[in-house]
């Protein structure tokens, strides 16, 4: 069965950066013991990924690259901010608990959307957070496999989740 919108598919995967000579530095491996696992078309992954799926057969290998426009896109200067360092002070921790310059740390916009926010800088009290996608501005090169294709269930397709193995149990 290739690959179709609302299949559930499970892939393991290497992905890489390009390295400053174009090679691939890789950052992240999924081995076929924890394979990722998705919808085609409802995974919120970059369309440009699940395109480059799109036919593929269990057992298929892939190697393909994503410019960073077809992938999470360029840096936003708006989406860098400065905020007071008093929003970060919670039941029984300081701000200067959770506050280190690289740590990611989830947040609320005001309409109530979940977000995670890089602390960049601190500086007196204001800390510079940076909300655009960690892999912005980054060509992704994926190497990988096909282990598996099933059809998505009405209620998975409804959830816009997998559900059973590799997915949510509920």
């Amino acid at each position: 069965m290739p690959i179709a919108q609302n299949n559930v598919v499970f892939i393991s995967y290497q992905l890489a950066f390009p390295d400053e000579n174009g090679q691939p530095d890789v950052v992240e491996i999924v081995d076929e013991k924890e394979p990722m696992v998705f919808i085609h078309g409802l995974s919120g992954l970059p369309e440009a990924f699940e395109k480059n799926l799109l036919g593929l057969n269990e057992g298929d290998t892939f190697d393909f690259s994503i410019s960073a426009e077809d992938a999470y896109g360029n840096v936003d200067p708006n989406a860098i901010i400065q905020l007071p360092k008093s929003i970060f002070q919670a039941e029984g921790q300081t701000a200067d608990d959770i506050l280190q310059i690289g740590n990611f740390i989830p947040m609320t916009d005001d309409q109530g959307n979940r977000m995670q926010g890089l602390v960049v800088a601190i500086e007196g009290e204001s800390v510079t957070m940076d909300f655009n996608h960690p892999l912005a501005e980054k060509t992704l090169m994926f190497q990988g496999k096909i282990l598996k294709i099933r059809e998505a269930t009405p209620e998975e397709i409804a959830h816009g989740h997998v559900h059973g193995e590799g997915g949510v149990h509920h």
